[in-house]
């Protein structure tokens, strides 16, 4: 293919439909990235990006690289740092120096490359890029301090590998090879100038759009503008410093308590799914066959003794001392997998040093590219098995979140609790959070909304949200706010006041209506003090649905349906619903004639209304 317009065409639809398809299958979409690359690439051989692109090849992929790492650093939160400070600290600091140190080491001695060469290669292998980090966290959802961890180093040392490998090439065989202090202010120079660019350009751009000088429409294009900006400028300076400009000013403009963070995060992450999926494509369809056969048996020891060996005893060492509990060390120590940015250099400055006559230099391209697809493939199978192994991941993903602790709410939580399963009741009275409390039901005590419940709720053991409180805007808030982390399908409210349709929100603008429509929070709470409960039934075989459709008290209300995995699924209002043999159906409602408020009693079912 030789039109670029059906070649870019090409890469976003396979790029796409490899990140669509890895949600649907529950693989590492990476992966399968990986895979469409290698057969689009070096095995049909319908693309070669590098002879299509020509000159642009590398510059494209250097700009999608700066995008995709300033987008990393707007979802980097120092409130989400706290938790882990000492082991981010030491992962970006004394990490580095062991893997680099470790690496260059295996590099001379079992591949028998020449020091420089080793060296280069070492800080090659200091990079965990976010480009393969972040979609493997978004699916194996790891629980939030390992994967603050893991996404804090990748995207921190993405741009930090990068720039010693610059700075080595540099010192080595650069127009300053030998000058060790020149190279060091050389160094000081590229990275001070990128991280005051990154700073202060993102802290000036966001008291632009504090202060209204940027139309809403435009602030994404604008962030990503000046991301970009900021990287070419840094570049000027010290090559590669400008992903450390990109990285800064994401992370100063993601923890400046923006309005519109939201929504920015958002347009930023659409742009990195779109980028990481053409890059990745772009890279492995231009991998030339010839490249792999070039590695022999020392080869492949030096890429085992870097995944089994040297980055698992780097962290260990690096985080001794620290609040680290040993299986998240072991996690950490294994997942490092390598992508864009690895790539991209090994490709820039192997053949350089090649054309320099340095031995072993021949064999850096195919050993990187040879280490990224290996742990790629490794890291990215084995994520989520072993996390859930350690007990580091939410592998009961189903429960549910209850947005305001009333006296129904807080009996439907207890109900869930005594079967198991995953729920959290969040309001921000004490007082009303007292009958979950007793009973022994998780809760948050505090507003649902603030970044403060972002960082504290392990939100990958829950599956949907339902907002019951009283007040039809705030529940369509709540729900608006955590439909792009749970899925719009996934987040219920209560039924609104009667209104015309004209006059109801618009859908985006609220959660789906749970129970059913003419079911509303005041006649919850009016049944609840009438002596209404929640009831679970199981369905068999030989007690179909549609039986206990048959069976039900004629005003009972149908609520969820719990699956044997502990998985619920809250009933859509007007929506026909069903259960499958092995699940249980919650319903609300009273077995026999209920028309007082029931006496005081210890019962687990139903806990003393709060008045």
């Amino acid at each position: 293919m030789n039109h670029l317009a059906e070649i870019l065409a090409l890469l976003v639809v396979v790029g796409i439909g490899a990140q669509w398809l890895g949600w649907r299958l529950q693989i590492p979409s990476i992966v399968l990235l990986a895979l469409c690359g290698l057969v689009i690439g070096p095995v049909l051989g319908l693309l070669r990006p590098s002879e299509a692109l020509g000159e642009t090849y590398q510059p494209l992929i250097k700009l999608a690289v700066a995008a995709i790492l300033f987008e990393g650093g707007l979802s980097l939160r120092l409130a989400e740092l706290r938790q882990a400070a000492s082991a981010v600290r030491r992962l970006v600091s004394v990490s580095v120096l062991l893997v680099l140190a470790f690496a260059a080491l295996a590099a001379h001695l079992i591949a028998g490359l020449s020091w420089p060469v080793a060296l280069i290669f070492g800080a090659i292998a200091v990079v965990t890029g976010p480009t393969v980090i972040l979609p493997l966290l978004r699916q194996a959802r790891l629980n939030r301090r390992p994967a603050s961890v893991l996404k804090w180093e990748g995207i921190v040392n993405d741009p930090v590998g990068a720039v010693l490998v610059v700075v080595m090439f540099d010192y080595f065989v650069g127009a300053g090879a030998g000058q060790l202090g020149g190279t060091l202010l050389h160094l000081a120079a590229g990275v001070g100038v990128a991280v005051l660019l990154g700073g202060v350009g993102g802290w000036l751009l966001g008291r632009a759009f504090l202060a209204g000088l940027v139309a809403e429409y435009l602030k994404g294009p604008v962030a990503l503008a000046a991301a970009l900006g900021a990287y070419a400028l840094s570049n000027l300076v010290l090559e590669e410093a400008g992903l450390i400009a990109a990285t800064v000013m994401g992370i100063v403009l993601g923890n400046m308590n923006l309005p519109s963070i939201g929504e920015l995060r958002r347009f930023k992450e659409d742009i990195a799914v779109i980028l990481v999926s053409i890059v990745f494509l772009v890279l492995t369809a231009d991998l030339d066959p010839a490249i792999l056969s070039a590695l022999d048996w020392r080869s492949l020891a030096l890429i085992g003794a870097v995944i089994f060996l040297v980055r698992p005893a780097a962290v260990w060492l690096a985080t001794l001392g620290t609040d680290m509990t040993w299986q998240e060390r072991l996690l950490v120590g294994w997942i490092a997998p390598r992508g864009i940015v690895a790539a991209a250099v090994a490709g820039v400055f192997g053949p350089a040093l090649a054309a320099r006559g340095l031995a072993g230099a021949e064999q850096l391209l195919p050993v990187v590219f040879a280490l990224i697809l290996s742990t790629v493939v490794l890291h990215g199978f084995t994520l989520g098995w072993l996390a859930r192994r350690l007990g580091l991941s939410a592998s009961r993903r189903g429960g549910l979140i209850i947005a305001g602790a009333t006296a129904w709410s807080s009996g439907l939580a207890v109900a869930l609790h005594q079967q198991q399963v995953p729920v959290v009741v969040a309001d921000n009275a004490w007082h009303r959070l007292r009958a979950a409390r007793l009973a022994g039901v998780p809760v948050f005590f505090g507003e649902l909304l603030s970044e403060q419940a972002e960082v504290s709720l392990e939100l990958g053991a829950y599956g949907s949200l339902l907002a019951a409180t009283g007040n039809d805007a705030y529940n369509a808030l709540v729900c608006a706010h955590f439909a792009p982390e749970l899925g719009r399908q996934q987040v219920f409210q209560l039924a609104e006041d009667e209104v015309s349709r004209a006059r109801r929100p618009a859908p985006a603008a609220r959660g789906r209506h749970a129970l059913a429509a003419q079911v509303r929070y005041e006649d919850l709470q009016r049944h609840w003090y009438q002596g209404w409960g929640f009831h679970c039934t199981g369905i068999t075989d030989a007690f179909a649905v549609e039986r206990l459709r048959a069976t039900l008290p004629p005003e009972a209300i149908p609520v969820l349906v719990i699956g044997p995995r502990k998985q619920v699924r809250l009933i859509e209002a007007d929506k026909p619903w069903k259960a499958e043999s092995g699940e249980q159906v919650l319903w609300f409602g009273c077995r026999d004639q209920c028309a007082l408020p029931p006496e005081p009693a210890a019962s687990a079912e139903k806990p003393r209304p709060l008045v």
